[in-house]
C-alpha cells in the first residue's frame, strides 16, 4: 500500500491564524515543504481579503513559490473571480468547496446547497477548458456545529452531483473533529459501494483526538488519500469549536511506523515545522512537535 498525503498547512492551517503571516514567510514555508516528499501542496485560497485576511497576497505567493518537478500546487478557489486569480498564477489543481449541511453552508458560502451547484459548475467547466485538475471538497461530513448528524443519503446525494459536474476527486471532510472509526468506516461502506476509493480523500479534523484512529480505520477499508496540515495548524473559521487538523508530521510517523509508504521524509518536515512555528509565535499542536521541543 502507498498513501498520499496532501498538504493543506499553506490553506487550511494558516487560513484562521490571527497574527498575518508576511509573504515572504509563507513563500518560503511553502518551498520548503516542497522538498519533504510531499507530492501534493494546498498553497492558498483566492477568496476575497475580506473573508480571510490572512490570505489576502494569495496571488503573489502562488506566483512566486519554487516549483519542484512531481509536486501538485493547488489551490482553493471559491467562485469564477477566484478561478482567475488561481488560473493567472498557473495553479496545477483547483478546489472547489460546499458543506453536507445546510446551515453551514450557508454560514460558509452565504447560499443554500442547491445555489451552489451553478456557482461550482461554472468554475469547474472554466478550469477544465484550461487542462486543470478540479478537486471537491464536502465538509461536515461526519457531523454539522449547527444540525448535529449529517444523513449519509445526503452526503452520497452531494458527492453523486460534485462527481457528475466533473470534480476529479472528493474530500471528505470531518470539519468538527467529531468523527470516531466506525462512524467513519460505516459512511465509507456506503459511499465505496457507489465511487471509486481511488477518488476518494479524507480531510479529518483532531478536535478530540481522534484524527489517526480515523485514518487508521480509514486505511482498513482500502482508503489511501488524506488531507493533513503541519503540525496541526488550523481550523475552520465558519465551524465553532474546530481545532486543528490532522497533523502531518503526526500522520508521517504513524505511516513509518507501520511500513505504509507515503514519500515523505519526517527529517525535513520536522524542520518546516519549527520554521512556522517561530513565525505563529506559538507551538504547534501536533504529538511529533511536542516531542521534538522536548528532546531539544
Amino acid at each position: 500500500m502507498r498513501v498520499k498525503v496532501k498538504e493543506v498547512g499553506p490553506r487550511d492551517g494558516l487560513q484562521n491564524e490571527p497574527l498575518f503571516i508576511q509573504t515572504e514567510d509563507k513563500i518560503a514555508w511553502i518551498n520548503q515543504l516542497s522538498k519533504t516528499g510531499l507530492s501534493y501542496i494546498e498553497v492558498t485560497s483566492f477568496v476575497h481579503p475580506k473573508w480571510i485576511p490572512q490570505l489576502a497576497d494569495a496571488y503573489e505567493v502562488a506566483s512566486r513559490i519554487e516549483r519542484v518537478e512531481g509536486v501538485t500546487y493547488a489551490a482553493l478557489v471559491p467562485n469564477k473571480k477566484g478561478l482567475e486569480g488561481a488560473l493567472a498564477a498557473n495553479m496545477d489543481e483547483i478546489a472547489v468547496f460546499m458543506s453536507a449541511s445546510e446551515t453551514h453552508n450557508r454560514k460558509n458560502i452565504n447560499k443554500s446547497i442547491e445555489e451552489t451547484y451553478p456557482v461550482l459548475k461554472e468554475v469547474i467547466d472554466e478550469a477544465k477548458r484550461a487542462n486543470k485538475t478540479v478537486r471537491g471538497y464536502v465538509s461536515t461530513v461526519f457531523g454539522c456545529p449547527y444540525e448535529g448528524e449529517v444523513s449519509i443519503e445526503r452526503i452520497i446525494a452531494i458527492s453523486d452531483r460534485l462527481f457528475e459536474l466533473g470534480i476529479d476527486e472528493l474530500s471528505l471532510g470531518d470539519t468538527i473533529g467529531v468523527a470516531n472509526p466506525i462512524q467513519v468506516q460505516r459512511t465509507l461502506e456506503r459511499l465505496l459501494k457507489q465511487f471509486p476509493v481511488e477518488k476518494m480523500a479524507l480531510h479529518f479534523h483532531n478536535t478530540y483526538g481522534m484524527a489517526l484512529a480515523n485514518v487508521f480505520a480509514s486505511l482498513q477499508m482500502g482508503m489511501t488519500i488524506f488531507d493533513s496540515s503541519l503540525g496541526g495548524l488550523g481550523g475552520c473559521p465558519y465551524a465553532p469549536g474546530a481545532s486543528g487538523n490532522l497533523a502531518t508530521d503526526d500522520l508521517v510517523y504513524m505511516l513509518t511506523q507501520m511500513g505504509i509508504d507515503c514519500g515523505v521524509q519526517l527529517e525535513p518536515l520536522t524542520k518546516a515545522a519549527q520554521w512556522i512555528e517561530e513565525k505563529i509565535g506559538r507551538p504547534l499542536t501536533s504529538h511529533h512537535s511536542h516531542v521534538v521541543r522536548g528532546n531539544a
